[in-house]
């Protein structure tokens, strides 16, 4: 069986938004797009009492909602993307293990999100969190622009031949980099004939916040970091020599200058560890700034 691009669907705006992201990247990877909905329901509970529930709707309701937004949203992309092999499942399970089981006969899982100002809908909070922090194969996080969720727009000369598409830009840790992590940001700048991007945060010796009390080690660091990231980019370049590279390492945490990167950007790439402890959701602060700020979609990548 072939891997897919799999988008998750729950019928709000920003999944639609992924469901046309990700059928421009299975374009992109010359993959089939499959197109997956979790219908299985929890009653609500109201009340400081475990005693009110909503009605809930029958299997075979839930059977013929997910259905029926699935063709719609099935001929809505083949409308989009003629030609583009599409399939469109009703997945069992409830949505977080039922999203993490579809990835992992999929190249990556992308779904739609809200960021910080809105909550509702199950690809949100807890369910994103968890898929997120616990899937082997890469995830991507994708906003909805209001109109189309088409990727930002280059930002650079178009002579320069970056096509439809803004900067990839990569989250490099150079205390750990991981293959992985960066061969993604390479690939999708690469299938985007696009530049990238990578930025680096590097902190000050704790004696020296609050006042440049040593330059010469400021900037010792400093071109250190610089040189360590050509290290670290060399081998990336050699493989992938029609990527335009642009590397800054930059003073203080990278969340913040991630986020502002983000702006004007078609894709960020960030690494997360891969979790050995059986509970939890952690994902580290740079992704979770991203996942709420970040404007442009956001490729989070399971490592060692």
């Amino acid at each position: 069986m072939p891997r897919t691009v799999t988008a998750g669907l729950d019928g709000s705006p920003e999944s639609l938004a992924a469901a046309d992201w990700a059928a421009r990247e299975a374009l992109l990877r010359d993959l089939p797009l499959r197109l997956v909905h979790a219908a299985t329901q929890q009653p609500l509970v109201y009340g400081p009492l475990a005693g009110f529930t909503a009605p809930v709707p029958s299997a075979e309701q839930q059977h013929a909602a997910a259905r029926h937004l699935l063709d719609e949203a099935r001929a809505r992309v083949a409308r989009r993307h003629p030609g583009l092999r599409i399939d469109a499942d009703e997945i069992p399970g409830q949505p977080a293990s039922a999203l993490l089981k579809a990835a992992e006969d999929a190249e990556l899982l992308v779904l739609g999100s809200r960021g910080l100002s809105r909550i509702a809908g199950y690809l949100v909070g807890s369910v994103a969190l968890s898929v997120v922090a616990w899937s082997t194969r890469p995830v991507v996080l994708v906003r909805h622009d209001g109109q189309t969720g088409e990727e930002q727009p280059p930002t650079g000369d178009p002579a320069t031949g970056t096509g439809a598409h803004g900067d990839v830009v990569l989250g490099l840790d150079l205390h750990k980099p991981s293959d992985p992590v960066i061969e993604f940001a390479f690939d999708a700048a690469s299938r985007r004939s696009t530049h990238l991007r990578v930025v680096h945060g590097w902190t000050l010796p704790p004696y020296q916040y609050g006042g440049d009390l040593m330059p010469e080690l400021s900037a010792e660091t400093a071109a250190r970091a610089r040189s360590e990231l050509t290290d670290v980019l060399r081998p990336w370049q050699e493989k992938y020599p029609a990527v335009e590279v642009h590397a800054q390492a930059t003073i203080g945490g990278a969340g913040a200058h991630l986020v502002e990167a983000s702006r004007g950007a078609s894709l960020v790439v960030v690494g997360r560890h891969a979790r050995r402890a059986p509970l939890g959701t952690h994902i580290g602060p740079v992704t979770q700034a991203l996942l709420h700020h970040a404007a442009a979609p956001v490729a989070v990548i399971s490592h060692a």
